[in-house]
């Protein structure tokens, strides 16, 4: 319930709305009550069992409320047949019943208009919410989660939400108010038989709990594994080629269809549970009105403690306890369901983010010096030690290229630099000042950042190349363009700048995707780039085109340049080719084919 309470406090937004939800509530309650009491005097008439009063007894306390208001009901019933007759006033009560059960259903209708719009307002501020905390999250918590999974609890977990946590949120609200006002009304009209009442429906309410109590368990295994079932979508979706290329469409659907089972097999058990509260809750509501229908005939046949037409007028109210107390016990299974739903939800929303700015960090908007790395040490989180020690120095207007093995640090550096991860010892400065001491808007504002995969939206040109300046003119947006070999191919589109690109860029080939995301850097113009084998997955003619462009990109600021192939970087100011996270050469291209080192060995392989 825990949980339950928190998604609650989303409802502060929200008061307008609910106060006015409970006032048409209230009032539906009210004629709805109304439109059953008035049963009283119908039946009254109909049995002719009016008792003819000319006098009606004064007020003496609520011990006699009862007989007073019967007494006050009969006189005016009286007076009205004396002067229009049974008939007339048999017609004129019916409609008044008849404008009750209107006005019964119009105000339940208000009421619940209010509470859709709480409860849809609820949804989209708890959407809102985790997507803001799961695009601040750092690298590393994606590196620890599977995708699947977090995409399960932003859309499935939400609506689980919708439909189990916050749906209840309307029989909390409405369901209560008519069980406490008909039962009010239960011991005005009868004292004795409803605390005959009250004795049987707290055993009921303990039978509801305990299969209510058994949902949650086997509720959090569904949902895990249905995190898993998307994961395993996701990825087989993406490695499609290559599963129909190794002939393993029939391993993947097999790993698929167990977590699939396991799926069919959790949410059996939870619905079986489910379904049970429906059958039991009617069953125990029958056996409650027979032994109602028993009590109240000895008191009606023994004792003439009851008239005949109050006791039809009680059982009638007590019926209506019977739907709201079941949609309580159906809302009570649905916040258990829920709150497995809400567990997963909150246990995103709760992850310490451990990149924050710290609360002192400080802006910088230039670059003056140049880039320090001083004894740098990191692991990642499955405990692969990458750098120990590490130092380099990047002046100002230099190109760096990291040349290396896979696995000895290159990416790793990017990674740091951008600040997707903190280092682990040691410390990066910026013009003397240590990066974790600069807000991270900042930095990464001075930072151009192109990878390996063309990372492009399901959008158009304009819009993704608009992405580090929101605010750039038409101009300035074709000049990037332009300088990145990029403005002819984009003219050739059927709606140019505004033609929507597919997902991920589909709708291009790799050159083009590539060649997109350098004129998104030269767009943003940052003072620093960090190139992360840019060209690597290129056919011969791509390649040259975004080395043109990228050589026009790199001028004039200062370039780490991350590469596989060897003969992009000879221009470089420094090669540095990394081991096993620690330098193993230094210098020029020429200087390092003088060596006959490593980096030359490289350079014969490639050749060759």
């Amino acid at each position: 319930m825990k949980n339950y309470f928190r998604i609650l406090r989303y409802v502060l937004p929200y008061k307008r709305q609910v106060i006015s939800s409970v006032f048409f509530n209230i009032a539906m309650v009210f004629f709805s009550l109304g439109s059953i009491t008035i049963l009283i005097p119908i039946l009254k008439i109909i049995l002719e069992n009016t008792q003819e009063v000319i006098d009606p007894m004064e007020y003496q306390g609520l011990s006699e409320l009862r007989p007073w208001l019967e007494s006050q009901l009969n006189y005016k019933i009286t007076l009205w047949i004396q002067e229009s007759g049974a008939s007339s006033v048999l017609f004129y009560i019916l409609m008044i019943a008849l404008v009750f059960f209107f006005l019964k259903n119009l105000t339940r209708y208000i009421a619940s208009v209010f509470l859709v719009y709480i409860k849809n307002g609820i949804e989209k501020d708890l959407r809102r919410d985790i997507h803001r905390k799961v695009i601040h999250l750092p690298l590393s918590y994606f590196s620890e989660k599977q995708k699947g999974d977090v995409i399960a609890r932003l859309t499935t977990d939400i609506i689980e939400i919708q439909w189990a946590v916050l749906s209840s949120i309307q029989r909390l609200v409405q369901d209560p108010l008519m069980v406490v006002s008909t039962l009010t009304l239960l011991v005005i009209l009868s004292p004795k038989l409803t605390l005959f009442v009250a004795i049987l429906i707290p055993v009921t309410g303990f039978v509801i709990t305990t299969i209510g109590n058994t949902l949650k368990k086997p509720s959090q295994r569904a949902k895990a594994e249905l995190g898993r079932i998307l994961s395993k979508v996701d990825e087989h979706l993406g490695g499609l080629a290559i599963l129909k290329s190794y002939v393993a469409e029939d391993r993947a659907h097999a790993s698929f269809q167990e977590s699939n089972e396991n799926h069919f097999r959790y949410m059996n058990q939870m619905l079986y549970r489910r379904q049970l509260s429906s059958p039991v809750s009617e069953l125990l509501g029958t056996i409650v009105i027979m032994a109602i229908i028993w009590f109240g005939s000895i008191l009606i046949l023994e004792d003439g403690y009851l008239e005949p037409e109050v006791f039809i007028t009680y059982i009638v109210l007590f019926y209506q306890i019977i739907n709201p107390a079941k949609s309580i016990s159906t809302a009570i299974y649905d916040i258990k369901r829920g709150d497995a739903s809400a567990s997963r939800i909150f246990e995103v929303m709760d992850t310490t983010n451990h990149l924050e700015d710290k609360a002192n960090a400080q802006s910088k908007s230039d670059f003056t010096q140049g880039i320090q790395l001083e004894k740098v040490a990191f692991t990642y989180p499955d405990g692969t030690p990458v750098l120990s020690q590490f130092d380099l120095s990047i002046e100002k207007g230099n190109t760096i290229a990291l040349v290396g093995q896979s696995g000895s640090g290159k990416s790793t550096i990017a990674n740091l630099l951008n600040r997707f991860y903190d280092v682990q010892g040691g410390k990066i400065s910026i013009d003397g000042t240590d990066i974790r001491d600069i807000k991270i808007k900042d930095l990464r504002k001075l930072i151009g950042y192109i990878s390996q995969e063309a990372i492009l939206f399901n959008d158009t040109v304009r819009n993704n190349l608009l992405l580090g300046k929101p605010d750039a003119s038409e101009e300035e947006m074709i000049e990037a363009a332009k300088v990145a070999n990029a403005h002819d191919f984009i003219g050739e589109m059927a709606s140019g700048y505004d033609t929507n690109i597919g997902d991920r860029g589909s709708r291009l080939s790799g050159g083009q995707r590539q060649r997109l995301t350098i004129a998104r850097a030269v767009l943003k113009n940052p003072p620093i780039l960090i190139l992360d084998e840019a060209t690597s997955a290129l056919d011969s003619e791509s390649e040259m085109l975004v080395q043109q462009a990228l050589e026009k990109l790199m001028a004039n600021r200062t370039s780490l340049v991350i590469a596989h192939r060897l003969s992009t970087i000879q221009h470089a100011d420094e090669i540095i080719l990394l081991k096993e996270g620690q330098i193993l050469e230094r210098g020029t291209h020429q200087e390092l084919l003088a060596k006959e080192g490593d980096y030359q060995k490289m350079v014969e392989l490639q050749a060759f």
